[in-house]
Parts: structure tokens; sequence; C-alpha cells
């Protein structure tokens, strides 16, 4: 059987399009631009014109693919956070094998293996590809246009305290900043803390405040009414 989602993971997609309207990082998203075909995206273009051609699938089946997994994302990203906060076993089935735990909450996490790493008081996690545009498209949907920005790729590895300041995440300096490069075998996905006043929160309501951003690592989630700085001030001191 042809895995449509495998081939569809492949696409580089938002790296030409405009910046997303109440963006927190306009001086990111603004600088990025139109880039050639890179080696992935030209590899989906010839499988699906291969596939095509002979027959195997049509153009409106990679589309309906590509439909399923912006679907529920980043809802599905969002569903595997919370219930890590709730229930320690699936915490640690998800460190252990980030891919297999996410199949107990029906979820697929792509194609590739699937890292989570895990924001503590003392360590603040920042996810980028900076040789391409990998990214966990299953569980957060499309890739927001800063990320796959040149802007983005370069900065996050070389001053990124710089760029959570622009997104109004400002760490403190006794919290470590560990940037992590995805690649085309494996991707990040960063578990935030949990924000301090949300003991009492349902599960669904814990998941409803886990944004793509955060699980990113470029905001932290915080609860409403909350400033980004309110929230990651809140966190630190938990």
């Amino acid at each position: 059987m042809i895995n449509f989602l495998g081939i569809v993971g492949l696409r580089r997609v938002g790296g030409s399009a405009a910046p997303e309207q109440g963006s927190t990082s306009r001086a990111i998203a603004t600088t990025s631009t139109v880039a050639p075909l890179g080696y992935y995206e030209a590899l989906e273009a010839a499988l699906s014109e291969l596939l095509i051609a002979k027959g195997l699938i049509k153009a409106v089946d990679i589309q309906r693919a590509v439909e399923a997994l912006d679907a529920g994302a980043p809802a599905y990203g969002a569903r595997l956070i919370a219930r890590a906060w709730v229930d320690p076993g699936f915490k640690a089935r998800l460190f252990e094998n980030a891919n297999l735990a996410a199949r107990e909450l029906d979820c697929d996490a792509g194609p590739g293996r699937l890292i989570v790493v895990e924001n503590t008081p003392h360590l603040h996690n920042l996810v980028v590809s900076s040789l391409g545009v990998s990214f966990p498209r299953a569980l957060l949907g499309r890739a927001p246009a800063w990320y796959e920005s040149a802007a983005y790729r370069s900065r996050a590895v070389l001053e990124p305290r710089q760029v959570l300041a622009e997104f109004g995440t400002d760490i403190p300096s006794y919290v470590e900043v560990r940037v992590h490069d995805a690649a085309a075998d494996h991707v990040y996905l960063v578990m935030p803390m949990r924000p301090a006043g949300s003991e009492a929160f349902l599960e669904e309501d814990l998941a409803a405040l886990v944004t793509r951003e955060s699980m990113i690592g470029v905001q932290v989630p915080r609860l409403p009414g909350l400033l980004p700085n309110e929230g990651a001030a809140s966190q630190a001191e938990a």
C-alpha cells in the first residue's frame, strides 16, 4: 500500500508564502524569501509525478492526504503534551518511543523518528531545521513561514535568546537554552512546562493551552489573560 502521508511529508510548504497575520516576530517573518526547489521538494515532486503517471494514485489523493495532515494539527501535538502532563506513565513512554506512544492516542507522528524534549525550570528547548525544513507536520500542521525562513534557521542557532525575545519569551540567564536541529530522519517536539495555576484543569483544557509555537519552543503556554512574559515568569518560579 502506498504511504501517502510519507510522500506528502517530504513536501516543503509555506516557505514562499506571505508571513502569517499577527506573527509575533515580524523581524523574522519579513525576511523570508522564495527559495529554490530543495532536495526533498524535488524528490516529492518526482515521486508524485511518477505514481500519477503509472496510474497508482491521483493528484486528488495527494491533496486529500495533505488536508488530512492539517485537519487536526496542532491539536494532535497538544493532546500528547496534555496527556503527558497528567499521566507520568505516558510521559515516560513518550520519551522512550514517541512514535509508538503517539499511537496510544490515535495520533500518527508521521515519517521519521519523533524526539520529545522537555522544558524544565533550568532548561528551555528550541527547535530549528538549519539545513532544510524538517518539521513534525503530522502533529503540528504546516510549518509557519518564519520557521522556514533563512533568518530564523540561522539566527536560532547563533543567537537563540535574542530570537526568543522577539517572540516575547525572555529566558532568565540561569536557564540553559538548548537548540535542537531537526533533520530528514528525525524531528523534535518540545514539551513545555505546565503553567502554574492549571492544577485543576481537565486534560482537554490543558490541551487548549498548548500552542504550535510552544511545541517549537519559541513561546510558552500561559493561562488566559496572561502576557507571554508573565507566563514564562510563572513557570520559572514553579
